[in-house]
């Protein structure tokens, strides 16, 4: 008797079956049988899987920001308010008073589909101090994260399978999984690796009118500053030029800016889009550009990212269009109550000196004095290594060096059907259990090899990955002379 089965592979949405996501990819999801056989007792020439394959700080014992917590559990426990035996600071049990009065229905209960408003109000005060231009609450969406903010603007963006966004090479997948989802195209430019992974306006045109003669419809262009997974940062000028130029194109601009707190080189300094923007348009230059920009909790030094909190901000869109990004988080109801109140947290960190002021200060400079240090000792252990070589990590929470593999090796991979550097990344996983990202799932230059890998791993994890990388790569490499 035949089984039925109306769902097979060829049956379902193409587009999703299409859709890749490296960062979770065949190194990962490898990393994960390990660590299961690890703990069934299996031997490996390691211990643990030390996941350098995504940037999620607490998961490689990142300690959460203790205002952050302590706040969050008082508002999502409001009875622990009048238990004095605590002992919460003053200025925390104020601040879950303060955000409970403003919303009395509770964490549990919906809210706005754009997000709690008091928390949005936070978010615009933070933006106006931060570039010294308005921002209004009114054009801020929060989003679970910033990914669901992307994945909203996109989806307006893209109308048919003629529609194209221009996406950074290397970039971050989800720009490319979320445009295949949608049945749009990914229109790669590349980023200048010999310059720290710059943007080069020659290079935007040269994509571009590649797609154009393709019949692409091209719509928009999204950038990552700091970049992931390249580390670099722009400078101010080269996001003018950025501007100019899409505005020229016609096209909305995605600034994905959320490691804006990730800067470890003191040569360069965060500026948004949005202040870069509204500084041209005091000049008549680019008026009425459309901008999109995109922050989140998961970053930065938070780390909260199972939270799930970030938020959007549009600049220049008109009503009608906004009214179409409300239906959508609409349908969605609203972003968890939890990440919305954390993105108020982060935006609105305590001041003054109360004792809790004090720690989150202690732990904020603490978190990110070890990541200057850990960029730099990364980016010197991979230029110290012959065949590898790395643009200096400026920001974000990644290194991306680049990999030169000999004839040897990249016949051997071709003979098992998989890309060089993601043969190179399951030897590395295999050998000393440090898992990492082939730069092929990133879409790099062609004839290039790369892999990303987070700066993340704390205290004795992180020398030992100091120590075995090297190794590896002069014991693997001595495989395919």
């Amino acid at each position: 008797m035949a089984t039925y089965q109306h769902l097979r592979i060829d049956t379902i949405n193409q587009n999703v079956v299409q859709a890749q996501y490296a960062v979770r990819g065949a190194v990962p999801l490898r990393a994960i049988q390990i660590s299961e056989e690890l703990k069934a007792g299996k031997q490996f020439p390691f211990e643990t899987v030390v996941n350098c394959n995504i940037g999620n700080p607490q998961a490689l014992r990142q300690r959460p920001i203790t205002f952050l917590r302590q706040v969050s559990a008082l508002c999502v426990c409001p009875e622990l308010l009048d238990n004095a035996d605590l002992g919460f600071d003053d200025c925390v049990v104020e601040r879950a008073r303060s955000f409970l009065a403003r919303n009395p229905n509770g964490m549990g209960a919906y809210t706005h589909s754009q997000g709690y408003t008091s928390v949005r109000n936070e978010v615009a005060d933070f933006i106006s101090a931060r570039d010294n231009f308005p921002a209004n609450s009114d054009e801020i969406f929060l989003t679970d994260g910033a990914s669901p903010g992307v994945k909203m603007v996109l989806n307006i963006l893209c109308r048919d399978d003629k529609s194209g966004v221009m996406i950074p090479m290397p970039q971050y997948p989800l720009y490319s999984g979320s445009l295949a989802l949608l049945g749009a195209h990914a229109v790669s430019y590349a980023l200048c690796e010999e310059e720290g992974w710059s943007v080069r306006v020659e290079d935007l045109q040269a994509a571009y009118d590649d797609a154009v003669a393709k019949g692409i419809d091209v719509r928009s262009i999204a950038v990552i500053n700091p970049g992931n997974p390249t580390g670099g940062v722009l400078t101010e000028q080269a996001i003018a030029d950025i501007l100019e130029w899409a505005y020229a194109k016609n096209l909305v601009v995605l600034a994905d800016e959320v490691y804006q707190e990730n800067i470890y080189v003191d040569t360069k300094r965060f500026v948004s889009f949005k202040k870069v923007l509204r500084t041209l348009e005091s000049q008549d230059k680019c008026l009425g550009l459309e901008l999109a920009s995109f922050h989140s909790i998961s970053k930065g030094f938070l780390g909260e990212c199972g939270l799930r909190g970030g938020y959007t901000e549009l600049t220049n869109f008109t009503p009608e269009i906004k009214d179409q990004l409300y239906k959508l988080a609409s349908i969605n109801l609203c972003p968890n109550t939890l990440g919305q109140l954390a993105v108020g947290l982060m935006v609105n960190p305590p001041q003054g000196d109360s004792p809790a002021a004090k720690v989150y200060r202690t732990e904020r400079d603490s978190i990110l004095d070890s990541l200057k240090s850990r960029a730099a000792r990364s980016e010197a252990m991979f230029n110290s290594i012959e065949g590898v070589s790395c643009q200096p990590v400026e920001g974000a929470l990644y290194a991306f060096p680049k990999l030169t593999l000999p004839s040897k090796l990249i016949e051997a991979a071709e003979a098992v059907g998989q890309a060089p550097d993601l043969f190179y990344c399951m030897a590395m996983l295999d050998a000393i259990g440090v898992c990492v990202v082939p730069g092929s799932g990133f879409n790099q230059v062609e004839g290039t090899w790369h892999f990303r890998t987070t700066i993340l791993p704390k205290g004795s994890a992180f020398d030992e990955y100091l120590e075995n990388v090297p190794r590896f790569h002069r014991e693997f490499m001595a495989k395919y002379e």
